[in-house]
């Protein structure tokens, strides 16, 4: 994890009976995942939550003595000593805690060391024998190592190299999808499209050869077996792209877009341990829908989406703000955002966003519970929300700003009166416009006319079907 976003971390979430966190649990979620994902996740709840760091320290120790990466077990320390540095935030101090290790630094570091050696020398020997499946791999091996160990740009740079020495479509694919798990570690959403789309038409490709194959073969039952396994696989990488498309859409600020694929995203099976815990899938599809959708989407979509419904119940409370949503009881949903906001805050992907969607979720309530009313006292919108009339004034008057709700605030009164529409005007505006599109319609039936008398058409060659056309200086006016 970059210690930029550690040092970028000011705001200190609570951890209480108000705002309900549990970290083993939660990190329990990531503890079969490749990759640096729960350290990733441990360091940045430190950051956030001084009430919980030394217990993510303590945890975050166990799983990078499983790592590779040196480096993380000094931007741990960095990190806590930081927080520690923080007069207004009180933590044990480091030396009393228990994981630190600089012995396994050392010897990870020597053990790399020896790796590489060894893996760029087989690829050197590959190379010079110019075999080009032993290039491949051994790129392929390289790229796993330095990813493994932290060097994300090296790794990179291995991965796409052995895209030259790639003979099929698989290989290729399986290319893919390594740099997409590196690029979805460290947060590089911007390029996770275009490698999304390269393993899309690697995917058909591998289908398409995997099918000829299975038809050469026969309809043997070891044939029908394979094709099945071919199928379930296809499955599986088709979630994990989808998957990836709805990070990258969400990491860039595409909200709608990473709701649809969001719920897009096949069963968790497809999807097995892969960077991404299926609660997280329920949290970011339902918020970025809640923001974004409609009531009718969010029924259609959602409710009734039996795959989607499977995720949803790894997080109970999603569901009922979903109900609470679509019930129009609006300050339950507020008040689930609010206490589950620790929960969404330290979260890698979804923490930069929770601001923006939580405003979002809150101005499409409010210009919901406005639509059926004339006017309507603030005391009443107070009550129905669980807000001040400081804040419902405050909020109203900047949805009438944005153009979201037409009306104005009675600020004497205490009033939000709809502004009454004039039908008169709309119904003389709609006939002026009826009338102008028939002129001009005329005038182009009238000018058809006059060039077909005038036998100024253009007949189409010889052979073909067309009718016959007007001349060139027709098409341009009228």
């Amino acid at each position: 994890m970059d210690i930029d976003l550690v040092e970028e971390a000011q705001v200190v979430l609570p951890v209480d009976d108000a705002h309900p966190f549990d970290l083993e649990s939660y990190i329990s979620n990531y503890s079969e995942h490749t990759g640096r994902t729960a350290i990733d996740r441990l360091i940045y709840i430190m950051s956030f939550c001084p009430s919980i760091a030394p217990e993510a320290f303590q945890l975050c120790m166990q799983y990078i003595h499983q790592s590779r990466d040196p480096s993380l077990y000094q931007n741990l320390c960095q990190a806590y000593e930081q927080l520690a540095s923080n007069p207004d935030i009180s933590v044990p101090n480091i030396m009393d805690l228990s994981g630190l290790d600089t012995k396994w630094a050392d010897e990870t570091m020597s053990k790399n060391q020896a790796d590489r050696v060894k893996l760029e020398v087989e690829l050197k020997t590959y190379s010079n024998n110019m075999i080009k499946e032993s290039i491949r791999m051994a790129h392929r091996d390289l790229g796993d190592f330095y990813r493994a160990s932290g060097d994300y740009g090296t790794s990179l740079k291995h991965y796409t190299k052995s895209r030259e020495f790639c003979t099929t479509s698989q290989h290729v694919l399986d290319m893919c999808m390594s740099i997409l798990e590196l690029l979805i570690e460290q947060r590089n959403y911007s390029h996770l499209t275009t490698y999304v789309f390269k393993a899309d038409a690697a995917l058909d490709a591998a289908t398409a050869a995997s099918t000829t194959a299975s038809t050469v073969t026969g309809a043997s039952a070891s044939a029908s077996a394979g094709a099945k396994k071919k199928s379930t696989e296809r499955d599986n990488v088709q979630a994990k792209l989808d998957l990836a498309t709805a990070l990258s859409h969400l990491g860039q600020g595409g909200y709608e877009k990473a709701a649809q694929a969001f719920l897009k995203i096949g069963p968790a099976k497809d999807l097995g341990d892969w960077l991404i815990a299926p609660g997280d899938i329920a949290i970011y599809g339902t918020i970025c829908a809640l923001a974004t959708f409609p009531r009718s989407a969010i029924r259609s979509r959602i409710l009734e989406n039996s795959i989607f419904g499977a995720y949803i119940e790894q997080e109970p409370y999603v569901r009922e703000l979903i109900e609470a949503y679509m019930n129009s009881n609006f300050k339950t949903v507020l008040e689930l955002l609010s206490r589950y906001s620790t929960r969404h805050s330290i979260d890698i992907h979804l923490s930069p966003h929770v601001h923006d969607l939580t405003s979002l979720i809150r101005n499409s309530a409010v210009v919901m519970y406005f639509q059926p009313f004339a006017s309507i006292k603030l005391d009443r919108m107070s009550a129905a929300f669980g807000w001040t009339m400081e804040e419902v004034e405050y909020h109203v008057v900047n949805l009438i700003q944005a153009g979201d709700i037409q009306g104005r605030v009675d600020s004497q009164n205490k009033i939000l009166v709809a502004k009454k529409s004039d039908y008169r005007d709309e119904l003389f505006a709609r006939t002026i416009k009826v009338g102008t599109d028939m002129q001009a319609a005329n005038r182009k039936l009238l000018l058809r006319m006059r060039l077909q008398q005038a036998d100024l058409i253009v007949k189409p060659p010889k052979g073909t079907t067309h009718p016959g056309m007007i001349a060139d200086f027709y098409a341009g006016g009228e």
